[in-house]
């Protein structure tokens, strides 16, 4: 059996934490930002976690994370 291959893009896009969970960026912060608030853009800056519905996706795309 051949080795499994990661989609490039998602490796780029998807780190694993210490406990096991994805860490994401968040999306709708690299243009028309003059009509989000300052708040909202701040929020935007920080990442997030991968929501447990895509989670065993995302697993599936990337076999050696």
């Amino acid at each position: 059996m051949p080795k499994m291959k990661t989609k490039r893009g998602a490796a780029k896009r998807f780190k694993l934490t210490g406990s096991g969970k994805l860490k994401r960026n968040k999306a709708f912060s690299s243009h028309i930002l003059t009509k989000k608030s300052t708040k909202r853009k701040r929020g935007l800056r920080k990442s997030d976690l991968v929501d447990s519905a895509n989670f065993k996706q995302i697993k599936k795309i990337l076999p050696y994370l």
